[in-house]
């Protein structure tokens, strides 16, 4: 989800700190360093260190990407920047924000470079050789990114431009820069003591490998339980996915067998279809028993020492837990706030879920199943409550859901909003990973200005983590000569029979247009520094949230919502029962995200002595008044949001805050003359939602989109909810 944009929270302190962009070497370090640096890079023999070559401004070579390669490449890297670093550091002119926070900005293209090579390891391309190295180097970069935050005499520096004369009179991007590079330091030990200091470095080295062994885990767990069955257990499922299932099975060396893989775009469509009672609580068992299976690859007491950890630093900074220290500088500024706005929606949400139990069990009753629903059972039976109440078939949507068809839909979209144009890159013209990625060109439509390139990467396979995301392997700046977007997608659909078209579900429809979102906000970036691409945790997932709204809209459906075997368009009256049903099973959906959030913000503003995961998880939710027949979305073993990483750990809710942004935004879009596609709004959408990226506050500029901040309303009305009487007027 991604979610997502880096699965290394490494990689964003980068950003934070080093500028992972393509940059040039410094411009005032002294004349040898300068010779130095030069000479350096002309003895880079390793491939991962040298400067992006080719066409659109340089592009990875990821056809000669050796993991062989990849450790040394990292320890060389960090080195060169190590050096940087003390050269700014060490600079005896008086600090200035061009020698000092323009010098970070500019330091470590290197690094950056590597962890292009890196993330694709880790996310696209992982094995047992590549987490040995990545098991290996974790703690080692961790203790890396610490010497920076540490450096006394890089953040006395850091601190005189922050509180100089000279803040004034910079560029609002620029006094924004500088204040996040500063936080950067004072909120990660910059301002502790000597022995406090040499602990917080202990913390995140120690950290930093729990966090690739719960990772680890996890995939481990995804690879090794794949559950196999006959063609006599194959009853309900659908011909495209005993397709699919069929030729997962092959690629594993299981002729004649049926694969449902251990990830959600495999198990979701398979508890949705199957007839099979025994078979459907096996898969879930299965799925949601990842990292909790009670042998080498269980999570549990990884996730106890990590909140332990993750306590005892901020303790070091002051704060009376993790989550009010991770929300200081967030939208919802404190966990408080976080909480009051899930214990706004929670209520509605499980009475819906209530609602929607009591349907399925009446069918289920009516069939004369003699069951109670449980989880297993829930989307089963939800379909058919589906099929019931709207007529409607999730199965005959997805023959008007080709994967392709949905990608044009993406870019006609783009060039609506963006004026964005994409054409197909000639294969072989840049080096891709897998011969499932391709790769556009991404171009203005009226000037044929070249944007950037958008890589593609949509189907699943082994060594691939489960979920979607996006990313970039570089990001626009101009501060150093005009660089564009080099930006990528990535998913986990179960590719169709060879030569038939991928069918997708509606919920895996909105994913791919989510995931888009955040490619988009990668390409329409328009600010100078590298550092303006860190995002805002609880309001970077708001654009591609957004984003979702466009596959409903009445130019996508008629255009490119086609059968995939007749070229037929989704009749009208399929087409009004999809917008009937818009909030049909939202219970369910916000229930198992909400119950994921919540527990995150429990994790972290409970004294970790107090926790047992496995207890924990069961009795928290038992106090919430979880309903019996959800799961959440992301149990606490397998949630690698959290405890993979610091990216979204006391920060999930996030989803939930963006929702809040984008229910009240498409609201914008609805009031306006010209609908989805308003010039007008759209163009604001474009300057100060997207373009902006973190160069501007977010609250800032979501008032300047909307002219006022977002009201919790507008998402209890998207949802179909109750608006809860403390909020009416």
């Amino acid at each position: 989800m991604g979610k997502f944009k880096s699965s290394l929270t490494a990689m964003a302190v980068v950003v934070a700190l080093g500028a992972c962009s393509e940059q040039k070497a410094p411009e005032n370090t002294s004349t040898e360093m300068q010779k130095e640096a030069v000479s350096e890079q002309a003895q880079f023999e390793n491939v991962l260190l040298q400067e992006f070559k080719g066409p659109y401004g340089g592009v990875p070579a990821f056809d000669k990407m050796n993991l062989k390669d990849l450790k040394p490449a990292l320890e060389q890297a960090m080195a060169l920047n190590l050096k940087e670093i003390e050269a700014i550091a060490n600079n005896e002119a008086p600090p200035t924000f061009e020698n000092v926070i323009v010098e970070m900005e500019r330091a470590g293209a290197e690094l950056g470079r590597v962890f292009t090579y890196y993330g694709i390891w880790s996310a696209n391309k992982s094995s047992p050789e590549f987490r040995e190295i990545q098991a290996e180097m974790s703690p080692k970069m961790s203790a890396f990114f610490t010497q920076i935050t540490q450096n006394e005499k890089l953040f006395e520096r850091v601190k005189a431009v922050y509180e100089s004369e000279e803040l004034k009179n910079l560029t609002a991007e620029e006094q924004r820069i500088t204040w996040m590079t500063y936080n950067g330091f004072a909120r990660n030990g910059a301002t502790l003591d000597d022995e406090a200091k040499k602990r917080y470095a202990e913390i995140n080295k120690e950290l930093a490998t729990l966090h690739t062994k719960f990772s680890s885990n996890i995939l481990a767990d995804e690879e090794n339980y794949v559950t196999y069955i006959t063609e006599d257990q194959l009853d309900g499922l659908p011909d495209s996915f005993v397709k699919a299932a069929k030729a997962a099975a092959e690629s594993r060396g299981e002729s004649g067998k049926y694969a449902i893989t251990n990830t959600r775009s495999s198990m979701d469509p398979f508890l949705t279809y199957s007839t099979n009672r025994e078979l459907r609580e096996k898969v879930w068992r299965t799925y949601y028993n990842r990292g909790d299976n009670a042998d080498d690859f269980d999570n549990n007491a990884i996730i106890k020492r990590i909140l332990t950890l993750r306590d005892e630093r901020v303790e070091l900074l002051g704060y009376e837990n993790y989550a009010q220290w991770r929300l200081e500088d967030r939208m919802a500024k404190n966990p408080e706030n976080a909480m009051d706005l899930m214990m706004k929606v929670w209520p509605a949400a499980i009475a819906r879920v209530e609602e929607e139990v009591a349907d399925m069990q009446a069918i289920a009753d009516a069939e004369g199943a003699d069951i109670t629903i449980a989880p297993w059972d829930y989307r089963f039976y939800a379909e058919k409550v589906r099929q019931a109440k709207y007529d409607l078939d999730s199965n005959e949507v997805k023959q008007y859901l080709q994967l392709d068809k949905l990608r044009e839909a993406m870019f006609y979209v783009a060039g609506r909003l963006f004026n964005f144009n994409f054409t197909p890159v000639e294969e072989g013209k840049v080096p891709v990973f897998h011969d499932d990625v391709k790769v556009w060109e991404v171009t203005d439509k009226d000037s044929g200005e070249h944007i950037g390139l958008w890589y593609l990467d949509p189907f699943s396979r082994k060594g691939k983590r489960s979920g979607a995301w996006a990313t970039t392997y570089r990001s626009y700046t101009t501060f150093d000569g005009k660089k564009t977007v080099l930006s990528s997608n990535n998913s986990n659909f179960v590719k169709g029979a060879e030569g038939e078209a991928t069918l997708i579900s509606f919920d895996d429809a909105e994913t791919y247009f989510h995931e888009f979102g955040h490619a988009l906000h990668f390409l329409a970036s328009d600010v100078k520094y590298p550092s303006s691409h860190s995002g805002v945790r609880d309001y970077t997932e708001f654009q591609s949230q957004l984003l979702e709204r466009w596959l409903t809209t009445d130019e996508v459906i008629n255009q490119f919502l086609v059968h995939h075997e007749t070229g037929e368009p989704i009749p009208a009256e399929l087409v009004e029962k999809i917008k009937k049903a818009s909030t049909f099973n939202e219970g369910f959906k916000t229930t198992e995200y909400m119950a994921s959030a919540i527990m995150d913000l429990k994790y972290h503003t409970t004294d970790p002595s107090k926790i047992e995961p496995d207890a924990f998880e069961r009795d928290e939710l038992t106090k919430l008044g979880m309903p019996e027949e959800i799961v959440m979305r992301h149990r606490s073993p397998h949630f690698g949001h959290v405890f993979s990483g610091e990216g979204y750990a006391a920060a999930y809710y996030g989803y939930m805050w963006a929702e809040v942004l984008t229910a009240d935004a498409a609201e914008a879009f609805m009031e306006a003359p010209g609908g989805f596609y308003d010039k007008e709004v759209g163009d604001r959408l474009v300057k100060y939602l997207f373009a902006v990226r973190n160069a501007m506050d977010p609250a800032e500029a979501y008032r300047k989109f909307r002219g006022r901040d977002a009201e919790v309303d507008a998402l209890m009305r998207d949802r179909g909810f109750p608006i809860p009487s403390s909020t009416e007027e």
